[in-house]
């Protein structure tokens, strides 16, 4: 089993050690970081939010369980929809998943970014497009992780992808953590395996 972990604007997969290291030793779990973004060094090869697509794809020589935490979600849902045959399955926590979220009524997470990391680049704030039309063809085994009470990403956005998706289930936290796959690791991973064991094993 091949897994592929991103972060959210964090930019660091360590946020997923929690979860990683619940699961079978057996199990290929590669963490991986966003240059550039939180305290992650920047890389010049990525200027864009296609850019961190293209490297994801680029991993995807043989297939992976893509495994996403927020905005991770997004660049997760992408690459599934470009390379559906080298995903087998997914994992979106607290994540837009690419939809608009106008309707939502998230709270703003981009001031308190700013001031946390001033040296964030410019493109991570900029709306990408809504996905919401390519989602209800993508036919890949989803699971979705939400807290109950997330006001950056609440719950109605996971029960709205929930019913968007071909084959989603959705895993409800009682939390108001948008951390919450860290926060409940033990949770999180026991939910992950028994989605390979429903969906790739």
């Amino acid at each position: 089993m091949r897994l592929l972990f991103l972060p959210g604007v964090s930019g660091q997969g360590s946020f997923w050690e929690p979860v990683a290291a619940r699961l079978p030793a057996g199990w290929e779990c590669t963490l991986l970081d966003w240059p550039g973004m939180g305290p992650v060094p920047p890389a010049p090869d990525m200027r864009s939010f296609d850019d961190l697509v293209t490297a994801i794809i680029g991993r995807l020589d043989t297939p992976a369980v893509l495994v996403a935490q927020s905005m991770g979600g997004v660049v997760a849902m992408r690459a599934a929809l470009q390379r559906p045959d080298r995903v087998p399955a997914l994992v979106l926590t607290a994540t837009s998943g690419g939809i608009d979220l106008t309707p939502f009524g998230v709270a703003d997470w981009r001031p308190g970014y700013r001031a946390t990391y001033p040296q964030a680049p410019a493109w991570i704030y900029a709306p990408g497009p809504d996905l919401s039309p390519a989602l209800a063809t993508l036919d890949i085994p989803t699971l979705l992780v939400w807290a109950t009470r997330d006001a950056i990403s609440p719950l109605a956005v996971g029960r709205h992808l929930a019913r968007l998706l071909p084959r989603a289930s959705l895993l409800e936290i009682d939390s108001d953590d948008h951390w919450v796959a860290r926060a409940h690791a033990e949770t999180v991973a026991a939910a992950i395996m028994q989605h390979m064991a429903d969906s790739v094993l």
